[in-house]
């Protein structure tokens, strides 16, 4: 059976990106940024004043946005159709969360039409090939008032390995390959969520800078993050020796500190938005205001065509 054509470009190889995630797990899993996500993910929530009756967290590779999740809905859903990580050995569900499991693909979510009360995710939306698509089905998947917050890797994520990986290659090699994924930027993802139909939506940053001993140090945490190289157009060939050595000395040149340890950037960008509502706050109609700018400014109106002081 020959494979239906997608509409959509394919940018990465999700099954190569479950058996990243599955080497991860085999080499002990490193979760500081995805705890990182879960906590600041649980302060957001303890800002709405209200309880969930059905929760979805969506593609999620471990259980710490679930536990963050407990005590504020009734049923938690987790999806997700690669390996997820051990991050917690807590069990499948909390004293009074009961949780359930579906394989499910974020590019394919098996939620009806208004079925959930909140949708999470946390660092896995940004390795799905057809993000509109996605909004689009989460913002259907969620009833009247509902709400979307998730974490996604932003676009100035690992600038400087980015960096150092061009001029590596570039020098030794007289070329640049895809090395590292061209996550979406803040404005980018902010149009999203009001093109698949999200009522008051929000995007904002939460940038780290985390510090190694070495770049071979950073890229043993990539590796145990599942966060290697997963582009389609990645390059098959080995890295070379001489173009790694390059890359050690340009990164320890331009991104290190006086004490010697190089930095790593992380872009966490959190998408938030509702299912829109007749409750909701809504925009005022053109020519709706009652109160002119002038009097608000307390300044004399001038006529279009006429200048100050004239």
């Amino acid at each position: 059976m020959s494979e239906q054509p997608t509409s959509h470009p394919v940018i990465f190889d999700r099954a190569l990106l479950c058996a990243r995630r599955a080497r991860a797990w085999r080499l002990g899993a490193e979760t500081f940024l995805i705890d990182r996500v879960a906590e600041d993910l649980a302060g957001r929530l303890s800002a709405v004043l209200r309880t969930f009756d059905v929760a979805a967290d969506v593609g999620t590779p471990t259980d710490a946005v679930r536990w963050a999740l407990a005590g504020r809905a009734t049923t938690i859903v987790t999806t997700s159709v690669h390996s997820r990580f051990r991050g917690d050995e807590r069990g499948g569900s909390t004293e009074s969360t009961p949780a359930l499991t579906v394989a499910a693909d974020e590019e394919a979510l098996p939620f009806r039409d208004g079925s959930l009360d909140l949708v999470v995710s946390g660092l896995a939306l940004q390795f799905v090939n057809d993000l509109p698509g996605a909004l689009i089905q989460i913002r259907r998947a969620l009833k009247p008032d509902g709400l979307f917050l998730a974490a996604l890797i932003g676009g100035d994520s690992l600038t400087e390995l980015r960096a150092a990986f061009a001029q590596a290659e570039s020098e030794v090699e007289g070329g640049v390959s895809p090395r590292i994924a061209p996550f979406a930027d803040l404005r980018d993802l902010g149009a999203l969520l009001q093109r698949a139909g999200f009522a008051l939506p929000v995007t904002d940053i939460d940038r780290v800078t985390v510090r190694y001993a070495s770049p071979l140090a950073l890229m043993h945490d990539l590796r145990r993050m599942g966060a290697t190289n997963v582009l389609t157009e990645r390059r098959r060939k080995p890295l070379r020796r001489a173009t790694l050595q390059r890359l050690f000395e340009i990164y320890a040149e331009r991104f290190a500190d006086a004490d010697g340890r190089i930095r790593a950037t992380f872009e966490i960008v959190w998408l938030s938005g509702w299912a829109p509502h007749e409750s909701q706050q809504q925009p005022l109609k053109p020519g709706s205001a009652k109160t002119r700018l002038a009097d608000a400014l307390r300044t004399a109106e001038i006529p279009a065509g006429e200048k100050a002081g004239g």
